[in-house]
């Protein structure tokens, strides 16, 4: 058993990937913003806690997070204002990485976005701007962290239902994923040290999930 905690736990994916983790016997934590969303993960199996990451401090994060095996970021603020999308996706996540670091949780799993990089050519007037900084703000300061990392890089986010297939390749072109596929890759790579220090672009496609690492 593994004891996973999810940030941005009332999330499509988080949700759906609270439900397959306990599913499988690990002790999931899950942290949301808004006490009214407890429920809905609970329903998952997953225990919830409220803890709005936006406002705390790395070490209360790391008080929080303190215990378990494995963070997954699964958080955003959700194509808010620039100073939100800030706030959430760069300035706490990288406060995440941190008090994990700080906390001794060895594992961090992060979900990004296919072609999030420091170089990723999104002008300045783009209203993705602000989120393609902060995503790579983020995934770099994870990757020159000390922690077990892989970074999630899913194409466009679709409510179809999942195939358990995909594509993997650093120079994809962008598709599409059902957000089922996304939380099952999430699970898969939290049981495969192979997926240890890679990002993992991806697409609908042809591969099973469950011989990804195989």
């Amino acid at each position: 058993m593994t004891r996973i905690v999810i940030v941005g736990g009332h999330g499509k994916i988080a949700l759906k990937l609270a439900t397959l983790l306990t599913t499988a016997g690990h002790e999931v934590t899950s942290l949301v913003r808004n006490p009214d969303h407890r429920d809905d993960v609970a329903a998952t199996g997953a225990a919830p806690v409220v803890a709005d990451v936006e406002k705390l401090s790395t070490s209360s994060i790391g008080d929080v997070i303190a215990g378990h095996d494995v963070v997954v970021w699964s958080a955003g603020a959700g194509g808010g204002s620039p100073e939100r999308t800030y706030a959430v996706d760069r300035d706490a996540a990288i406060r995440s990485i941190d008090a994990a670091v700080a906390s001794g949780v060895p594992r961090y799993v992060m979900v990004s976005y296919m072609g999030a990089k420091t170089d990723h050519g999104v002008p300045e007037d783009n209203s993705f701007f602000t989120y393609a900084e902060s995503k790579a703000a983020a995934d770099e300061h994870l990757r020159q962290s000390s922690l077990g990392w892989t970074i999630l890089g899913p194409s466009s986010l679709t409510d179809d239902p999942g195939t358990g297939s995909i594509e993997v390749g650093d120079d994809l072109e962008s598709g599409s994923v059902p957000r089922d596929d996304v939380a099952a890759v999430a699970a898969a790579v939290i049981e495969a040290p192979a997926s240890v220090g890679r990002t993992i672009q991806f697409n609908s496609g042809p591969t099973p999930i469950s011989d990804l690492f195989d």
